[in-house]
């Protein structure tokens, strides 16, 4: 490992789970925005936790430019020694696709797509405005609700169960997986006497045994929902297995809501902080719809970071790299480098250019999901924003503590009932 500019006193301490990312944003930011304008990258000791080994640190990735070199030298920087975690992941779990390396990610990801077929795609956007009226119809005459569970959680799990086949009555059963699944670093999702390992693990094997399930329901009884479609999908006669099958399963049940998820959450908070934004929009919701969405993503930027791990020498922003080096990209850094957005703080839904990575960097790793993500975004705030325009916070966010998820837990909103 090279260590030409390591930060001996390192403040802020991104690893510091529990001091650092429960500090309220404005000062995240602020601490980032120091970072971004030393000079060389800086290095970090590894968060530390129970059942993990230490590790040897990792690089710290907060410019726009730097993120979107290392996304799109995916051959350097590689995904096959983990992604969600600075922390090495104990050998044996699932492996999912974002977890992998070219030829077998592109194998993989072409198998997959034969799964997306035009008329499972024109049922989709279908099912999206469908539930999203469903969704906002439970709520519409209450005058309150909690956004998160009411609305912001509830859009994707539909569409994601849905498109996969999971009847309704297992869908809190997987909303409660995918919490722990990607929350284990919050207290709140690990059981009492358990750790962080032990609730990651137990929430990956309940994840197995559903998708199991269904592939032996869907094997012998085929439908035309996702599962079935992928069960026959093949690329020069090669098909997912049992364990990539799995893999991808357990992205799709977890990426595909939690995007969408904390998006809107944040969505909701923005407009009650910015009055003003929210008459632009209501103003011509044709018109502002998009951008407004992709504003949304670029200042909450849901997926913080992901990690890469080097195969080979590179170089960035003068820092020498080694094999073997991790580095983490910082999406939630990098969107708001001042270099490519005029005030980056400023929630904007004008902003343009706008060329964010909120789904993930350039390259073959980019959001497989992410056309699905905008559509859920944009189809919900439509409705609200015509069935409940007044619809604002009442009390700030509870965050999920996360150096991962900007995650939201509860967002508590009133607005005018309507029939």
């Amino acid at each position: 490992m090279s260590t030409d500019s390591v930060v001996t006193r390192a403040q802020p301490d991104l690893s510091d789970i529990a001091g650092f990312w429960t500090l309220p944003i404005e000062e995240r930011h602020a601490a980032f925005d120091e970072l971004r304008a030393r000079p060389g990258l800086p290095f970090f000791a590894e968060p530390v936790f129970d059942g993990f080994p230490p590790g040897p640190g990792y690089y710290a990735l907060t410019r726009l430019d730097d993120v979107v070199a290392a996304s799109r030298a995916a051959g350097v920087y590689s995904s096959r020694r983990g992604v969600t975690s600075v922390v090495d992941r104990p050998k044996g779990l699932i492996t999912s696709m974002i977890a992998m390396d070219d030829p077998r990610h592109a194998r993989l990801r072409r198998i997959v797509s034969r799964g997306f077929t035009p008329k499972m795609l024109n049922a989709l956007t279908d099912n999206v405005a469908r539930i999203t009226r469903r969704v906002v119809d439970d709520v519409a005459g209450r005058g309150e609700c909690d956004a998160v569970a009411d609305l912001a959680a509830r859009l994707p799990l539909i569409v994601i169960c849905d498109m996969m086949g999971i009847p309704e009555s297992q869908h809190e059963f997987v909303f409660h997986q995918s919490n722990i699944f990607l929350g284990t670093e919050d207290p709140e999702y690990v059981p009492p006497g358990g750790t962080m390992l032990t609730a990651f693990q137990d929430a990956i094997r309940a994840l197995r045994e559903l998708t199991d399930d269904l592939v032996r329901q869907r094997t012998a009884h085929p439908t035309d929902d996702l599962t079935s479609a992928l069960l026959n999908a093949e690329i020069d006669g090669e098909a997912l297995d049992a364990e990539e099958l799995a893999g991808f399963f357990s992205l799709l049940v977890v990426a595909g809501t939690e995007t969408t998820r904390n998006a809107i959450s944040w969505g909701l908070q923005l407009l009650t902080e910015n009055p003003d934004q929210r008459a632009l929009w209501l103003a011509d919701l044709d018109k502002h719809t998009p951008g407004a969405v992709e504003e949304i993503v670029r200042w909450s930027s849901p997926v913080m970071f992901m990690r890469r791990t080097l195969t080979g020498p590179a170089e960035l922003s003068g820092q020498r790299l080694d094999r073997g080096d991790k580095v983490a990209l910082f999406y939630w850094a990098a969107n708001r480098d001042p270099r490519h957005f005029a005030a980056p703080d400023r929630f904007d839904i004008l902003r343009s250019p706008n060329p964010h990575i909120g789904f993930g960097g350039p390259g073959p790793h980019f959001c497989l999901g992410a056309h699905l993500a905008r559509r859920e975004i944009g189809v919900m705030f439509r409705e609200l924003l015509t069935r409940v325009p007044d619809i604002h916070a009442t009390a700030p966010p509870r965050r999920l503590r996360s150096m991962f998820i900007n995650g939201v837990k509860s967002l508590p909103v009133a607005f005018t009932p309507t029939a």
